[in-house]
Protein backbone atom coordinates (compact mmCIF):
# COMPACT_ATOMS: atom_id res chain seq x y z
CA UNK A 1 0.00 0.00 0.00
CA UNK A 2 1.09 3.93 -1.13
CA UNK A 3 0.67 6.55 1.15
CA UNK A 4 0.04 9.90 -0.06
CA UNK A 5 -0.08 13.11 1.74
CA UNK A 6 -4.17 12.69 2.38
CA UNK A 7 -4.66 9.29 1.96
CA UNK A 8 -3.37 5.55 1.60
CA UNK A 9 -3.41 4.35 -2.32
CA UNK A 10 -4.04 0.59 -2.84
CA UNK A 11 -1.73 -0.41 -5.90
CA UNK A 12 -3.72 -1.56 -8.66
CA UNK A 13 -4.12 -5.53 -9.97
CA UNK A 14 -3.02 -5.91 -13.56
CA UNK A 15 -5.77 -6.82 -15.46
CA UNK A 16 -3.93 -10.41 -16.82
CA UNK A 17 -3.79 -11.52 -12.57
CA UNK A 18 -7.36 -10.66 -12.68
CA UNK A 19 -8.35 -12.62 -15.45
CA UNK A 20 -6.10 -15.41 -14.02
CA UNK A 21 -8.04 -15.36 -10.45
CA UNK A 22 -11.42 -15.21 -11.81
CA UNK A 23 -10.76 -18.01 -13.85
CA UNK A 24 -9.02 -19.93 -11.19
CA UNK A 25 -12.02 -18.80 -8.42
CA UNK A 26 -14.32 -20.33 -11.90
CA UNK A 27 -12.49 -23.46 -11.74
CA UNK A 28 -13.32 -24.43 -8.12
CA UNK A 29 -16.67 -22.41 -8.19
CA UNK A 30 -18.00 -22.32 -11.88
CA UNK A 31 -20.94 -19.39 -11.87
CA UNK A 32 -24.29 -20.16 -11.11
CA UNK A 33 -27.63 -18.51 -12.46
CA UNK A 34 -28.80 -15.86 -9.86
CA UNK A 35 -32.35 -17.15 -9.82
CA UNK A 36 -32.28 -21.36 -10.16
CA UNK A 37 -29.20 -22.27 -9.06
CA UNK A 38 -28.16 -23.91 -13.00
CA UNK A 39 -24.98 -23.64 -14.47
CA UNK A 40 -23.83 -19.93 -16.27
CA UNK A 41 -20.56 -18.65 -18.59
CA UNK A 42 -20.42 -15.46 -16.33
CA UNK A 43 -20.83 -14.32 -12.76
CA UNK A 44 -24.71 -12.89 -12.23
CA UNK A 45 -26.04 -14.42 -15.22
CA UNK A 46 -29.26 -16.08 -15.91
CA UNK A 47 -29.73 -19.43 -17.29
CA UNK A 48 -31.36 -19.60 -21.02
CA UNK A 49 -34.67 -20.64 -19.25
CA UNK A 50 -34.59 -17.86 -16.66
CA UNK A 51 -33.63 -15.24 -18.91
CA UNK A 52 -36.47 -16.45 -21.66
CA UNK A 53 -38.86 -15.53 -18.48
CA UNK A 54 -37.62 -12.39 -17.42
CA UNK A 55 -39.60 -9.80 -19.24
CA UNK A 56 -37.13 -7.07 -19.50
CA UNK A 57 -39.22 -3.81 -19.85
CA UNK A 58 -37.70 -2.05 -23.06
CA UNK A 59 -38.71 -0.08 -26.62
CA UNK A 60 -41.53 2.69 -25.66
CA UNK A 61 -42.24 3.10 -22.19
CA UNK A 62 -44.68 5.55 -20.08
CA UNK A 63 -41.99 7.94 -19.33
CA UNK A 64 -43.34 8.91 -16.08
CA UNK A 65 -43.84 5.67 -14.18
CA UNK A 66 -41.92 2.93 -16.99
CA UNK A 67 -44.98 1.06 -17.68
CA UNK A 68 -44.19 -0.77 -21.61
CA UNK A 69 -46.50 0.80 -24.15
CA UNK A 70 -47.50 -0.24 -27.32
CA UNK A 71 -45.74 1.31 -30.80
CA UNK A 72 -42.74 2.92 -31.69
CA UNK A 73 -40.27 4.54 -29.15
CA UNK A 74 -41.07 8.62 -29.00
CA UNK A 75 -39.20 11.19 -27.15
CA UNK A 76 -42.12 11.47 -24.55
CA UNK A 77 -45.25 9.66 -24.05
CA UNK A 78 -47.28 9.13 -20.77
CA UNK A 79 -49.51 5.65 -20.00
CA UNK A 80 -53.52 6.22 -19.55
CA UNK A 81 -52.94 5.90 -15.70
CA UNK A 82 -50.75 8.77 -15.98
CA UNK A 83 -52.44 11.00 -18.11
CA UNK A 84 -55.51 11.32 -15.76
CA UNK A 85 -53.91 11.11 -12.51
CA UNK A 86 -50.64 13.00 -12.51
CA UNK A 87 -47.72 11.42 -10.13
CA UNK A 88 -45.69 13.99 -8.18
CA UNK A 89 -42.44 12.76 -9.70
CA UNK A 90 -41.34 13.46 -13.37
CA UNK A 91 -39.67 10.75 -14.99
CA UNK A 92 -39.80 7.04 -14.28
CA UNK A 93 -37.83 4.07 -14.98
CA UNK A 94 -38.59 0.34 -13.76
CA UNK A 95 -35.95 -2.74 -15.43
CA UNK A 96 -38.82 -5.54 -15.82
CA UNK A 97 -42.47 -6.50 -14.80
CA UNK A 98 -43.44 -8.34 -11.98
CA UNK A 99 -43.66 -11.49 -13.16
CA UNK A 100 -42.27 -15.21 -14.11
CA UNK A 101 -38.08 -14.71 -13.56
CA UNK A 102 -38.17 -10.95 -12.45
CA UNK A 103 -41.10 -11.80 -9.48
CA UNK A 104 -38.92 -14.62 -8.22
CA UNK A 105 -35.88 -12.83 -8.25
CA UNK A 106 -37.71 -10.00 -6.06
CA UNK A 107 -38.95 -12.09 -3.76
CA UNK A 108 -35.83 -14.02 -3.03
CA UNK A 109 -34.18 -10.69 -2.53
CA UNK A 110 -37.03 -9.43 -0.43
CA UNK A 111 -37.78 -12.83 2.19
CA UNK A 112 -35.14 -15.10 1.87
CA UNK A 113 -32.26 -13.13 2.53
CA UNK A 114 -30.34 -13.15 -0.99
CA UNK A 115 -28.12 -10.19 -0.56
CA UNK A 116 -26.18 -11.71 -2.94
CA UNK A 117 -28.47 -10.62 -5.71
CA UNK A 118 -28.23 -7.26 -4.59
CA UNK A 119 -25.49 -6.00 -6.90
CA UNK A 120 -26.45 -8.08 -10.34
CA UNK A 121 -30.22 -6.32 -9.39
CA UNK A 122 -28.51 -2.72 -8.78
CA UNK A 123 -27.05 -3.00 -12.04
CA UNK A 124 -30.29 -4.14 -13.99
CA UNK A 125 -32.19 -1.16 -12.32
CA UNK A 126 -29.19 1.31 -12.88
CA UNK A 127 -29.25 0.34 -16.51
CA UNK A 128 -32.88 1.16 -16.57
CA UNK A 129 -32.81 4.10 -14.99
CA UNK A 130 -29.99 5.78 -17.41
CA UNK A 131 -32.33 7.58 -19.67
CA UNK A 132 -33.92 9.43 -16.05
CA UNK A 133 -30.01 9.71 -14.27
CA UNK A 134 -28.97 12.84 -14.33
CA UNK A 135 -25.80 14.58 -12.72
CA UNK A 136 -24.97 15.91 -9.10
CA UNK A 137 -28.85 13.70 -8.44
CA UNK A 138 -29.20 12.42 -4.67
CA UNK A 139 -30.56 8.89 -4.16
CA UNK A 140 -32.84 7.47 -1.37
CA UNK A 141 -35.09 4.52 -0.76
CA UNK A 142 -38.71 4.61 0.07
CA UNK A 143 -38.25 3.72 4.08
CA UNK A 144 -39.54 0.89 5.82
CA UNK A 145 -41.31 1.57 9.41
CA UNK A 146 -38.54 0.95 12.14
CA UNK A 147 -40.81 -2.86 13.38
CA UNK A 148 -40.75 -4.50 9.60
CA UNK A 149 -37.08 -3.07 9.09
CA UNK A 150 -36.38 -5.70 12.62
CA UNK A 151 -38.55 -8.36 10.87
CA UNK A 152 -37.01 -7.88 7.19
CA UNK A 153 -33.46 -7.40 8.99
CA UNK A 154 -32.95 -4.71 6.07
CA UNK A 155 -34.86 -2.77 3.41
CA UNK A 156 -33.85 -4.06 0.15
CA UNK A 157 -34.72 -0.72 -1.99
CA UNK A 158 -32.30 0.87 0.19
CA UNK A 159 -29.76 -1.62 -1.02
CA UNK A 160 -30.71 -1.12 -4.42
CA UNK A 161 -30.20 2.48 -4.22
CA UNK A 162 -26.80 2.37 -2.80
CA UNK A 163 -25.98 -0.23 -5.36
CA UNK A 164 -27.19 1.90 -8.25
CA UNK A 165 -25.76 4.74 -6.36
CA UNK A 166 -22.13 3.35 -6.66
CA UNK A 167 -22.73 2.19 -10.27
CA UNK A 168 -23.26 5.94 -11.29
CA UNK A 169 -21.36 7.11 -9.00
CA UNK A 170 -24.32 9.26 -7.22
CA UNK A 171 -24.87 10.32 -3.88
CA UNK A 172 -26.73 7.78 -1.81
CA UNK A 173 -28.85 8.80 1.74
CA UNK A 174 -30.15 5.47 2.44
CA UNK A 175 -32.07 6.75 5.69
CA UNK A 176 -33.63 9.99 3.75
CA UNK A 177 -37.24 9.32 4.49
CA UNK A 178 -38.82 7.41 7.79
CA UNK A 179 -42.15 5.99 8.70
CA UNK A 180 -44.03 7.97 11.04
CA UNK A 181 -46.45 5.20 11.57
CA UNK A 182 -46.30 1.84 10.71
CA UNK A 183 -49.18 1.42 7.86
CA UNK A 184 -51.11 -2.04 6.56
CA UNK A 185 -50.03 -4.46 4.27
CA UNK A 186 -50.97 -2.84 0.80
CA UNK A 187 -51.66 -6.29 -0.40
CA UNK A 188 -55.52 -6.61 -1.74
CA UNK A 189 -56.18 -2.78 -1.52
CA UNK A 190 -57.32 -0.34 -4.03
CA UNK A 191 -55.25 2.71 -5.35
CA UNK A 192 -57.83 4.97 -2.82
CA UNK A 193 -57.16 2.45 -0.14
CA UNK A 194 -53.20 2.30 -0.76
CA UNK A 195 -53.31 6.58 -0.84
CA UNK A 196 -55.18 6.73 2.59
CA UNK A 197 -53.43 3.97 4.27
CA UNK A 198 -49.99 5.59 3.48
CA UNK A 199 -51.52 9.21 4.40
CA UNK A 200 -48.87 11.49 6.37
CA UNK A 201 -47.01 7.97 6.90
CA UNK A 202 -43.98 9.20 5.67
CA UNK A 203 -41.55 12.32 5.98
CA UNK A 204 -38.19 13.69 5.85
CA UNK A 205 -35.68 12.37 8.56
CA UNK A 206 -35.07 15.93 10.36
CA UNK A 207 -31.57 15.75 10.34
CA UNK A 208 -31.40 15.71 6.57
CA UNK A 209 -33.79 18.69 6.04
CA UNK A 210 -30.78 20.87 4.93
CA UNK A 211 -29.95 18.12 2.31
CA UNK A 212 -33.03 17.83 0.49
CA UNK A 213 -33.55 21.35 -0.70
CA UNK A 214 -32.95 21.77 -3.55
CA UNK A 215 -32.09 18.63 -5.11
CA UNK A 216 -32.82 16.35 -7.73
CA UNK A 217 -33.92 13.52 -5.90
CA UNK A 218 -34.21 9.63 -7.53
CA UNK A 219 -36.34 7.40 -5.27
CA UNK A 220 -36.15 3.49 -5.33
CA UNK A 221 -38.48 1.21 -4.33
CA UNK A 222 -38.80 -2.66 -5.49
CA UNK A 223 -42.25 -3.16 -6.75
CA UNK A 224 -44.02 -0.71 -8.32
CA UNK A 225 -47.96 -1.57 -8.30
CA UNK A 226 -50.54 1.70 -7.78
CA UNK A 227 -47.36 3.88 -7.07
CA UNK A 228 -49.08 5.34 -3.56
CA UNK A 229 -45.27 4.61 -1.63
CA UNK A 230 -43.49 6.37 -4.34
CA UNK A 231 -46.33 9.09 -4.40
CA UNK A 232 -46.10 9.91 -0.37
CA UNK A 233 -42.29 9.91 -0.46
CA UNK A 234 -42.47 12.24 -3.56
CA UNK A 235 -44.78 14.42 -1.79
CA UNK A 236 -42.80 14.45 1.11
CA UNK A 237 -39.77 15.41 -0.96
CA UNK A 238 -41.01 17.90 -2.49
CA UNK A 239 -43.12 19.44 0.59
CA UNK A 240 -39.23 19.39 2.38
CA UNK A 241 -38.01 21.25 -0.64
CA UNK A 242 -36.60 19.06 -3.65
CA UNK A 243 -36.83 20.70 -6.69
CA UNK A 244 -37.26 17.58 -9.04
CA UNK A 245 -38.21 14.05 -8.15
CA UNK A 246 -37.75 10.77 -10.48
CA UNK A 247 -38.49 7.59 -9.60
CA UNK A 248 -36.75 4.02 -10.37
CA UNK A 249 -37.92 1.06 -9.33
CA UNK A 250 -36.45 -2.72 -10.00
CA UNK A 251 -40.30 -4.53 -11.18
CA UNK A 252 -43.25 -2.77 -12.50
CA UNK A 253 -46.89 -4.88 -12.00
CA UNK A 254 -48.25 -4.55 -15.46
CA UNK A 255 -51.82 -3.71 -14.17
CA UNK A 256 -52.81 -2.36 -10.79
CA UNK A 257 -54.97 -5.34 -9.16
Amino acid sequence: MVRTKDRAVRPQMPDAVRSALRMALHTVFPPRCICCGEAVSTDYGLCGPCWRETSFISGTVCDCCGLPLPGEAAETVLCDDCLASPRPWGRGRAAFLYAGTGRKLVLQLKHADRLDLVPPLALMLARAAEPILRPKMLVAPVPLHRLRLVRRKFNQSAMLAQGLARERGLACVPDLFLRTRPTAATEGMTRVERRTNLEGAIAVTPKHLDRIKGKHLLLIDDVLTSGSTLEATAEAALAAGASKVSVAVLARVARDG
